[in-house]
């Protein structure tokens, strides 16, 4: 890089920022995306052409998967096993960084390496069983609550990208989106999955009266709205967390005790959150297609 090349001094910055970006949410985990399109090399379940692809290597994810984590608070057997067996609240960023770890690769790894990542969750899973405060038996396991942890991922990386998004997604793109992602469910061993956003609608509204928010689930929400994440990742995050809140059902921002004053979704978080996550991906389109990014 030389002082009179402009151009090579802000790529040269995007790349620095790109790391730091990527190495503060992958930790020492293995790299959490890798969109190489090669013919040697064995595209997963999904492929480069596949809608998955277009949309988990977009920062919207990031707004997406906060999403999740919130929805997932509502079943109380899945809380209870977040609560009696996790250690979110001492290692949170080792946390993320398993989860993007553990995405990306199910996305952007070989047939085998997203087998092997699943089984190996799978044989964590088997010691998370207990029984809930209201006396029923949990097990992270379970078919139903892992069709339950699938939905919640899906509905909201969907919907996450429909509002933050860097390119339109049709509607036969978003059905496409469910439909590819149903494979992770299968390989879960979980109960069938919804093969279109219909079938995902439904499938909400169906379970909807097995949902409520417990006393540890309102306590983790509060704790994920103000998570004490490193300091370089705090402005970043007062913008995701309440752009993830906003696009919660407004009963599980009611009954989780998030409230949000109608007009200031809309007018304020919604474009500061498009304009971080735009940002954010500019930065990280400067690292080279084979330094794999967040």
């Amino acid at each position: 890089m030389s002082v009179l090349d402009p151009f090579g001094a802000v790529q040269w910055f995007r790349a620095r920022v790109a790391e730091t970006i990527r190495d503060t949410v992958n930790g020492e985990q293995p790299a959490a995306r890798d969109p190489r399109p090669t013919v040697e090399r064995d595209p997963g379940y999904f492929g480069p052409d596949s809608v998955t692809w277009r949309i988990h290597q977009d920062s919207s994810m990031l707004v997406g998967g906060l999403r999740a984590l919130f929805l997932q608070t509502m079943h109380p057997l899945a809380m209870a096993g977040v609560a009696d067996h996790s250690n979110y609240r001492e290692d949170a960023m080792g946390r993320l960084a398993r989860t993007s770890s553990y995405v990306g690769i199910t996305t952007y790894g070989s047939t085998r390496e997203a087998r092997d990542a699943i089984a190996e969750v799978r044989r964590v899973h088997r010691r998370v069983v207990g029984v809930a405060d209201d006396g029923r038996a949990y097990s992270a396991n379970d078919p139903h609550l892992l069709t339950w942890v699938h939905h919640t991922l899906v509905d909201s990386f969907l919907r996450s990208y429909q509002r933050y998004g860097g390119r339109p997604l049709s509607r036969d793109d978003a059905d496409r989106y469910v439909d590819e992602m149903a494979v992770m469910g299968e390989l879960w061993q979980a109960e069938p999955a919804a093969r279109s956003v219909a079938e995902l609608r439904q499938w909400f509204a169906d379970i909807r009266p097995e949902l409520r928010a417990t006393a540890v689930a309102r306590r983790t929400a509060r704790w994920l709205a103000l998570a004490p994440v490193p300091l370089p990742a705090r402005g970043p995050y007062a913008v995701i967390a309440p752009a993830a809140v906003g696009l919660l059902p407004g009963f599980v921002r009611r009954d989780l005790g998030l409230p949000m004053p109608p007009a200031f979704e809309p007018l304020v978080v919604r474009p500061a959150a498009f304009a971080l996550v735009r940002t954010l991906d500019w930065f990280m389109s400067a690292l080279p297609v084979d330094a794999p990014a967040a």
